[in-house]
């Protein structure tokens, strides 16, 4: 196709340190359906993901489990690999922090950094655990916050107000990992120099572009006006003991997680590159005309829209086309519980044998392109999946097929597929697409259950069960049926991001190859008898 893109995309990578659950699985839906729909649209597309491994918890957690860091987070990519393929994420590649190419590429970028200026070596004051006889990262120490004075805070930012700072900022703070006040202890760290004038001038030029209104107001605020300068210095190194990988020229000096962890996305896509001859570079250097996306929740925005496009501006390479944050998702009106019973992993949910399609489904019908929360209210869920996916959807196949295959030969009537009801269906492709491009997924599944009410009063108001007792009738009963599972193969085209397997299914019942989004202009024909 002449207009044929070349697009990367991206999930933020699951942490090595727990279980897959629900909420993490609204990111991976929603970014799964987007690349669907474009691969539907046969752009050269690739998903990329890994697990983010590195950092203090993998290594407190390894220990504790009398295991290596190594065979610990080999352990946790295995169950999210599964918990992943359960819910049909479909993954280009999915792959691990810890490995050879993010190493390479990590380094590289640091070594850019600093031949640019960007990087700073100051000596700080940092909280050392006198117990555990090692310094504490920010998520090892809580206190007070210092902005809204919510207690129990992390070192690095308030989950209350959003606040971020520096560890020794907290007031009344205290060791996560024995409960001992630390103490201060001065230690040589790294530093990414964002304060720096050429990368406040980039980032309020760039943040012209991002697509969410929201996001681009909370840059605003971190950026300020102007004449402030409000960015920090972004502490980007660790002492050992950690796990992860050693600063270049910096013995017993380990990357901060965070600094590694984004460069994941391109370490997955190098090792994806390199397996099928793709040239990597022509993807990530300035001048690449190819696209790039990062899905996130909004709790890591400041990462990906600060540091992240900061870090590749000042390396040499290209910056992202765009972020799109999300909220976060509850559980009847509520934080996930495990007490209440509403905290579900995505083994569980499997474990009860509901079809994950539903879940898909139910989040894509809740989806937009804000960043506002989302609620899964599990009374709604279930008149939601079946309402809309059996009562509406499949409803279709089932009151039309018998009577094609028995009278018929499960053959369709080739003039039927050019009643206007088909053509309505059709009509609705644009709208549909831009609504799926756009992320509006919601309003997309509602035009797609509105198609699906026009096709079932089709199906009441011809009554194909009556037309059936009537032999005089069979050229009426063979068109009614004809048009009907013509409908349901556009219906399934349409909804075919949301649910793969399912429209994986359809087709082989049509006797049809996997469908295209432009294979929606080109009808059954009887030619071939359905199944």
């Amino acid at each position: 196709m002449s207009n044929k893109r070349q697009i990367l995309v991206t999930s933020a990578l699951p942490y090595a340190n727990g279980q897959i659950h629900i909420g993490h699985l609204v990111e991976y839906i929603q970014t799964d359906v987007w690349v669907r729909y474009l691969k539907l649209n046969q752009h050269e597309v690739y998903y990329v993901g890994a697990d983010d491994t590195h950092g203090t918890p993998i290594m407190l957690r390894a220990e504790k489990e009398g295991l290596t860091p190594k065979q610990l987070i080999d352990n946790v990519w295995k169950e999210h690999k599964r918990d992943f393929d359960a819910f049909g994420i479909s993954f280009d590649n999915y792959y691990t922090t810890d490995s050879p190419e993010n190493k390479e590429l990590a380094s590289q970028i640091y070594l850019e950094l600093q031949k640019n200026g960007l990087i700073a070596e100051r000596e700080i004051e940092q909280y050392y655990d006198p117990v555990k006889e090692m310094f504490l990262s920010d998520r090892f120490i809580k206190g007070e916050c210092p902005k809204c004075h919510t207690k129990d805070q992390y070192g690095d930012s308030c989950e209350n107000c959003g606040a971020t700072y520096a560890p020794t900022d907290l007031i009344n703070p205290y060791s996560a990992l024995s409960g001992a006040e630390p103490v201060r202890k001065k230690s040589m760290h790294y530093f990414f120099k964002l304060s720096d004038t050429r990368c406040e001038e980039f980032l309020r030029d760039w943040v012209q572009g991002l697509a969410q209104v929201e996001a681009t107001n909370k840059m605003r605020e971190w950026l300020g006006s102007d004449d402030e300068h409000k960015l920090s210095d972004w502490d980007i190194s660790r002492d050992a003991p950690y796990f992860g990988f050693e600063i270049p020229g910096a013995p017993n000096k380990y990357f901060y997680v965070w600094l590694d962890a984004p460069v994941g996305y391109y370490a997955s896509f190098k090792n994806l590159a390199d397996k099928i001859g793709l040239n990597f570079n022509d993807w990530v250097k300035p001048d690449s005309t190819t696209e790039q996306y990062h899905f996130i929740g909004k709790d890591i925005l400041y990462f990906h829209t600060l540091f992240w496009p900061a870090m590749l501006k000042f390396s040499g390479h290209r910056t992202p086309t765009n972020v799109f944050a999300h909220g976060f998702l509850t559980v009847d009106g509520a934080k996930m519980s495990k007490s209440r019973g509403t905290f579900i992993t995505a083994d569980s949910f499997i474990q009860t044998g509901m079809n994950p399609e539903w879940l898909r489904y139910y989040f894509a019908a809740k989806l937009n392109a804000s960043m506002e929360d989302l609620d899964l209210n599990l009374s709604d869920f279930s008149a939601r999946t079946n309402s809309d996916l059996v009562g509406k959807y499949v409803n279709i196949a089932s009151r039309a097929a018998g009577f094609l295959v028995k009278r018929f030969d499960g053959k369709i009537n080739d003039a039927a597929m050019s009643h206007e009801l088909l053509s309505n269906l059709r009509a609705a492709q644009s709208n549909i697409g831009t609504l799926y491009e756009s992320r509006e997924f919601g309003k997309a599944m509602r035009a797609i259950m509105e198609l699906a009410d026009q096709v079932n009063v089709f199906i009441d108001g011809n009554k194909p069960w009556d037309l059936a007792k009537d032999a005089s009738k069979a050229d009426e009963l063979h068109a009614v049926c004809s048009i009907c599972l013509e409908a349901f193969r556009i219906l399934t085209v349409y909804l075919s991001p949301v649910m793969p397997t399912t429209a994986a299914k359809a087709y082989a019942f049509l006797n049809i190859a996997t469908q295209n989004w432009a294979d929606i202009n080109v009808p059954l024909n009887s030619s071939q008898a359905i199944n």
